[in-house]
């Protein structure tokens, strides 16, 4: 479980998704035009943090867009600048967000139904179940009872045996208030924003 940024390695991101597409850069940027490179911001695919990007030249890209940002070859980006605050995000960007945060999850479907296989409990009165949004203590119990007779294969498998919660939804909600504000307790997000704090 992770309370803060000192309890992981700095792990780095191979991929992140489009949020936004800046191609003339910040309108601060008092550059000229031809100085200039389109700058993204972005979504990293598995430690979930938010970031700009500066693109090679001549490049554009398109919203939810799957970039390499990894340490070689890269095929567009010429550099990852920063790591960005919500607030910092464009409003394009926070309206993209949920959707790339859906398509991660999609796209790392082992990895959460692992943890929904295997998470466990943060104190005697709290379980790492009730921290995602409308999981309270019944849906809780029915979710350890039915892991409990055979763990979960997958989404589909999830939702058919644990009624009345799209887990998709569910977990890309939790992921984005993680994004958003300071939390006493992280499931999912990575050495984030913490430079909230």
């Amino acid at each position: 479980m992770q309370k803060t940024r000192k309890n992981y390695k700095r792990e780095f991101e191979d991929y992140a998704y489009v949020l936004d597409f800046l191609p003339y850069g910040h309108c601060e940027d008092t550059r000229p035009s031809y100085k200039k490179r389109g700058l993204v911001q972005a979504f990293g695919e598995k430690n979930f943090v938010l970031m700009e990007l500066e693109l090679k030249n001549n490049i554009d890209v398109e919203l939810a867009e799957k970039l390499y940002i990894g340490k070689h070859n890269r095929e567009k980006v010429s550099h990852v600048l920063k790591m960005l605050k919500y607030e910092e995000l464009s409003r394009t960007s926070k309206l993209e967000l949920v959707y790339v945060i859906k398509e991660a999850i999609f796209n790392q479907e082992g990895r959460f139904i692992n943890f929904l296989n295997s998470c466990d409990a943060i104190s005697s009165r709290l379980h790492s179940l009730q921290i995602l949004p409308s999981i309270g203590k019944t849906a809780m119990w029915k979710i350890i009872e039915e892991r409990e007779k055979k763990p979960f294969e997958s989404f589909d498998d999830f939702e058919k045996r644990v009624h009345k919660h799209n887990i998709v939804e569910v977990i890309a909600q939790r992921i984005e208030e993680e994004l958003k504000e300071p939390q006493k307790y992280y499931l999912f997000v990575r050495w984030k924003n913490n430079i909230n704090k």
